[in-house]
């Protein structure tokens, strides 16, 4: 049998026999390398060098800052922020699930920790509202993936710090992309909102309006400082991490109160347990991906989809199609490290810019979030809203075609992605 079918092929009955993915990754590893008598020790050697990035240390700090917000009363100032801003729009309750996602993306990173902290509020009452309860988890879901594309993006550090592409070009990057997700969204939820009759929020006023951005204005300077700073070369991803964290603890801590200080070896402790579990995959996707170069899996499917089609247009929309059906079993941590070397080389092939390239596949995956079996966004959302997953499903599917279009309007506009970066970092192009 053939290395690379082996390699995949075993991969992916394990994880249909739901085996977790690091342990898959390393078992199909292991029985290529048996086959190939390859010796036993590039296991270790590969795992380590899969997680040896400086980089990398930035992960764990947004997963605390993500603890933090929701820990303390952040979360609600943000909240109040969005309903003084778009909740009197017709559907206004949906509105402000979209842009407190916009928001919360823009602070944490995280989209599981965005649902279960937005979700937990804004879906009860969007269906006490009269919303239907469908659409409620639906848009709670989708939009919670904003945190995968807007920066700081835990995928976007991934995929450039295993990729070698600047991180803060792909934070520039993911910006216009993911705001454009996030109108969309609005544009969507305004359409149902005159469909279905949902009302909107009384207009709080601009004094009303005023008086909610000063209270969230200390946590929204948050990503002010973490992209300012990375972009301006004052400090790395791991360090705006760290800022960001100190300045979240010190509104929580100090300024808010919201949480006594003998709670913060918990929040610690729970980020180390977040953390943890998507290393062991990131570890395990350093064997999977020396095995996939090995192989040289790159090249194949390059000239494999080159006798499909060698236009480039062409060859981004079987990527795209490819990376959807990827996003629907993998977490995109795990797609992005394990498909790494195929996006590159096809990106590289169609002329495709690397920051474009990693912005464009990151957006993809986004949707894996929301479409079942993996789908975690989805589930913790139909969970919270008590609503089958098989309705959730059908209510998330126009969302996820509004996703697809704007990393379809990417290829024909490659200025959505690229336009920032070109103007804050031109000495990167």
């Amino acid at each position: 049998m053939n290395p690379l079918v082996l390699l995949l092929g075993s991969f992916f009955v394990l994880i249909a026999l739901r085996v977790n993915i690091g342990f898959s990754l390393i078992l199909s590893s292991v029985l290529v390398m048996l086959v190939e008598d390859l010796p036993m020790t590039s296991v270790v050697n590969q795992m380590y060098a899969g997680i040896d990035s400086f980089t990398l240390l930035a992960v764990p700090f947004f997963m605390l800052l993500g603890r933090i917000l929701n820990a303390g009363s952040i979360t609600t100032r943000l909240l109040s922020v969005a309903d003084a801003t778009v909740g009197h729009v017709r559907g206004g309750l949906g509105h402000v699930n979209v842009f407190v996602s916009m928001i919360f993306a823009s602070l944490s990173g995280s989209a599981a920790a965005d649902t279960a902290s937005v979700g937990s509020i804004l879906i009860p009452a969007m269906k006490k509202a009269g919303y239907d309860p469908a659409f409620s988890v639906a848009l709670t879901a989708a939009s919670s993936t904003l945190g995968v594309i807007i920066p700081p993006s835990i995928i976007l550090i991934v995929y450039g710090a295993f990729g070698n592409v600047s991180i803060g070009a792909l934070f520039l990057g993911g910006v216009v992309p993911g705001l454009l997700v996030g109108l969309f969204m609005m544009g969507y939820t305004y359409v149902q909102a005159l469909r279905y009759d949902y009302p909107a929020n009384p207009f709080p006023g601009f004094c009303g309006m005023g008086k909610a951005l000063v209270r969230g204005a200390a946590p929204l300077m948050i990503p002010v400082l973490v992209l300012g700073g990375i972009v301006g070369g004052a400090f790395t991803p791991t360090e705006g991490g760290i800022i960001a964290v100190l300045w979240a603890l010190f509104l929580t801590l100090v300024v808010y109160r919201d949480i006594p200080l003998r709670m913060v070896p918990r929040l610690l402790s729970d980020a180390v347990v977040d953390f943890a579990i998507p290393m062991f995959t990131v570890a395990s996707a350093g064997i999977f991906g020396w095995m996939i170069a090995y192989l040289g899996a790159s090249e194949i499917v390059v000239s494999f989809i080159l006798r499909i089609t060698d236009n480039p247009f062409g060859i981004i929309l079987l990527l795209i199609g490819f990376l959807l059906l990827v996003g629907m079993v993998l977490n995109p941590i795990s797609a992005t490290l394990i498909f790494l070397p195929i996006i590159q080389g096809l990106g590289d092939t169609a002329g495709i810019n690397p920051v474009h390239m990693g912005v464009l596949s990151t957006v993809i995956l986004s949707v894996g979030l929301i479409t079942p079996p993996y789908g975690i966004c989805l589930l913790i959302a139909a969970r919270i809203g008590d609503v089958p997953l098989g309705r959730a499903m059908w209510a998330a599917a126009p969302i996820c075609l509004l996703t697809i279009s704007v990393a379809v309007l990417s290829i024909w506009f490659p200025g959505i992605v690229l336009g920032l970066p070109k103007l804050l970092v031109p000495q990167l192009f």
